[in-house]
């Protein structure tokens, strides 16, 4: 009977220690710093901030060099092999690509060094110097990764440009930069040659697969990747080692894949205020991958990694750089062959995921939406037993996870991971133990159901471009949700007083205000734009670089930060009331009926509108069980009562959220078809594109405010 006892209080005196540590554990701590008066806060276990974890390494060519003499016989990249691509039409006649994929075939580190030097001395030989700029224009994938280490062993810097990225915005950040060779994929290079009349400097474009249209431009140099390689091989040329300060990057932002419509007198200028080149140097991404490293608990040479974000987003270029230092392996995959169920997986095939197993993944919150979405969508159509036992399990670890002395912990917690989360974790290979989120805000309802079902930790980050990704990043204990946790160590994060919104520094109970971002791991500036870069980026009499985000924050009491606006998002309504459209849209988006939202606010109204991408199975759903008939989606989704139930879900949600009236949408228009990276409506990282969604729906908007 002791046994028992003891077995029951145990977990009971566990959360109350651990409770308790948690209230005193300061993650981020004060610091005197320089420039504009503030409330600055440092990572406590860092007094300054971190250049490098390596010592004497100071560019991402030397850790990478460095990393293949210690592991040269080590797996380090991998590829699956493609064993079968067919077309399959659907009865109502569209056509989807279908793929069966193998197993992963692997480059050692030994190979991969030898391959890149290989790359960098064909570079040379095909006539490219070392002043001349690369593009990197393709979906990621090993040879991305391996053109992009040849070209920090030339000291070139590398333009990265997103494989989605629109014809007249790929034409101006080609032009911008004076790229003179661009690498790409044959699906890329296809888009090259619709353009290539207006590209003013390429001269050279190697193709990263074998077969690609050889004449597709006479005024252009094309070879394929192994031939360059080939050549490079026969004719090698030393390393042309860069500096810390050297220029690795150009990145041209995510919000960066379209430009708008101009008029004739609309100038280069104005342009360039929508497009954006990031200037990032080694010492830049260095410091963050060091910061990295150092919070991602026990990282190293057992690491699996799979690698399927774009690699032209500085999260992922970051996270690449990361794994080859600790000793890891990359895994390379795609948003759409993730899993068993993905688009592109040919039924009774086996998606990246399973395939290999990872231990380490980056996110963005689109990509783990969907992963939440599609195991409630088999648990909901599987019913009765199945479901009730789920909704059981869940609804207890969710107890104890938020802190209840009575959830599912010890052996209970053992028994539910058995029996029911097993199953969910078979999802992405079985294995994750640490999942990375950043590139937009994470729902709390998603990060809970990560917790639990993946039964692996979220450590949520906030940075942006200019500051090569580095800013906060959530601890691995860290189980709070709305917060981004505190400074990385390579950042110093400050709040400025914003009295035009009316956050303050003095604000009571916490400090709030406009975030600004400080530290080696700030960039340079924008290329080309001098103005744009002094207006944002400032250099204090410390020698601190500063980077003004236009977001807004709150700092806790434990030194993590909150995002709680953002400047750029603000409306003022017709009767003076003010409305975040970004906070708004987190907000409403967590409603089951919602696949994309975007907020819409008029100076000229009193209310805001909505449009709404529907969730096609959980409006499907509804309407099944409601007896709605229909023929298709987009006639459900045109129902009168099918908008108002959907309108129903976001005022309720709304009112939770403890949203003003004013701030949830009076009407909501309902569509159908979703918004993708290919539409040019959301960007590579799926944020949405407010001016291209106003631009494309403006009948719709104008028809809600009749």
């Amino acid at each position: 009977m002791t046994g028992y006892i003891v077995g029951a209080l145990v977990p009971i005196v566990f959360t109350l220690l651990l409770r308790s540590s948690k209230k005193v554990k300061k993650r981020g701590v004060p610091v005197d710093v320089g420039g504009e008066p503030g409330y600055t806060i440092r990572n406590s276990r860092f007094p300054s901030p971190v250049e490098t974890s390596w010592e004497g390494i100071s560019t991402l060519a030397e850790l990478f060099e460095q990393a293949c003499k210690q592991h040269a016989d080590k797996p380090l990249l991998g590829t699956r092999k493609m064993i079968l691509r067919e077309v399959e039409v659907t009865e109502d006649g569209r056509s989807f690509e279908k793929v069966h994929l193998g197993d992963y075939e692997w480059l050692t580190y030994g190979k991969t060094f030898e391959t890149v030097c290989d790359f960098a001395s064909g570079l040379v030989q095909l006539g490219h110097k070392r002043e001349e700029r690369v593009a990197i224009f393709a979906d990621t994938r090993e040879e991305w990764f391996i053109a992009l280490q040849s070209c920090f062993r030339l000291n070139v810097t590398v333009v990265t440009i997103y494989a989605s990225l629109g014809e007249e915005a790929l034409c101006h950040s080609l032009n911008e930069t004076e790229v003179t060779t661009v690498i790409c994929g044959n699906k890329e290079l296809k888009k090259l040659v619709n353009i290539s009349g207006q590209l003013d400097t390429v001269t050279r474009v190697i193709c990263m697969d074998d077969e690609f249209p050889s004449s597709a431009n006479s005024r252009w140099t094309i070879s394929s990747f192994a031939d360059v390689k080939s050549v490079g091989r026969a004719s090698p040329v030393d390393a042309d080692l860069p500096l810390s300060a050297d220029v690795a990057v150009i990145m041209y932002t995510s919000g960066s894949t379209g430009l708008p419509k101009a008029s004739i007198l609309l100038t280069l200028l104005k342009y360039i205020k929508f497009v954006q080149g990031v200037m990032m140097t080694h010492g830049n991404v260095l410091a963050t991958v060091s910061a990295v490293m150092t919070i991602v608990p026990g990282l190293g040479s057992k690491d699996v990694y799979l690698a399927y974000l774009p690699l032209a987003h500085i999260l992922e270029l970051a996270a690449e750089n990361l794994i080859p230092a600790v000793g890891g392996i990359i895994g390379y995959g795609t948003p759409l062959t993730l899993t068993d169920t993905s688009n592109k997986i040919k039924r009774g095939t086996k998606g990246d995921a399973t395939v290999l197993s990872p231990t380490v993944m980056a996110a963005v919150p689109a990509i783990l939406d969907r992963v939440r979405d599609g195991v409630r969508k088999k648990v909901d159509a599987k019913g009765g037993l199945a479901k009730k036992l789920f909704d059981l399990a869940y609804s207890r670890r969710l107890s104890a996870i938020n802190g209840s002395w009575f959830g599912a912990w010890g052996l209970e917690k053992f028994l539910w991971d058995f029996l029911v989360f097993k199953k969910v974790r078979a999802v992405l290979g079985g294995r994750i133990r640490f999942l990375l989120s950043g590139g937009a805000p994470l729902s709390a309802d998603t990060q809970r159901f990560i917790n639990i079902c993946l039964g692996a930790p979220i450590g949520q980050g906030y940075g942006l471009t200019e500051t090569c990704a580095g800013a906060t990043f959530s601890e691995v204990d860290d189980t709070s949700i709305g917060r981004v946790g505190s400074p990385l160590p390579c950042s110093f994060v400050k709040l400025v007083d914003w009295p035009e919104g009316g956050y303050l520094i003095s604000d009571s109970p916490m400090p709030r205000g406009e975030i600004v971002v400080g530290g080696p791991s700030v960039t340079l500036g924008y290329f080309k734009n001098e103005e744009k870069t002094k207006e944002v980026y400032k250099v204090d009499e410390r020698g601190m670089r500063w980077f003004y985000t236009g977001d807004v924050g709150q700092f806790h009491a434990d030194g993590c930060l909150e995002i709680i606006d953002r400047k750029k998002d603000i409306v003022k309504l017709q009767h003076g009331e003010y409305v975040s459209l970004g906070k708004v849209e987190a907000a409403l988006s967590i409603s089951p009926y919602v696949d994309n939202i975007m907020l819409h606010a008029d100076p000229f109204h009193s209310y805001c509108v909505a449009l709404v991408v529907a969730s096609q199975h959980a409006v499907e759903d509804w309407a099944s069980k409601q007896g709605v008939a229909f023929t298709d989606f987009a006639e459900l989704c045109e129902k009168e009562e099918t908008i108002k139930e959907v309108l129903s879900s976001l005022v309720q949600i709304g009112k939770k959220a403890r949203l003003e009236k004013f701030e949830i949408p009076a009407k909501i228009k309902l569509l159908s078809t979703p918004w993708t990276p290919e539409s040019g409506l959301v960007t590579a990282a799926l944020k949405i594109k407010r001016e291209a969604i106003r631009k494309a729906f403006s009948e719709d908007l104008a028809k809600l405010y009749t």
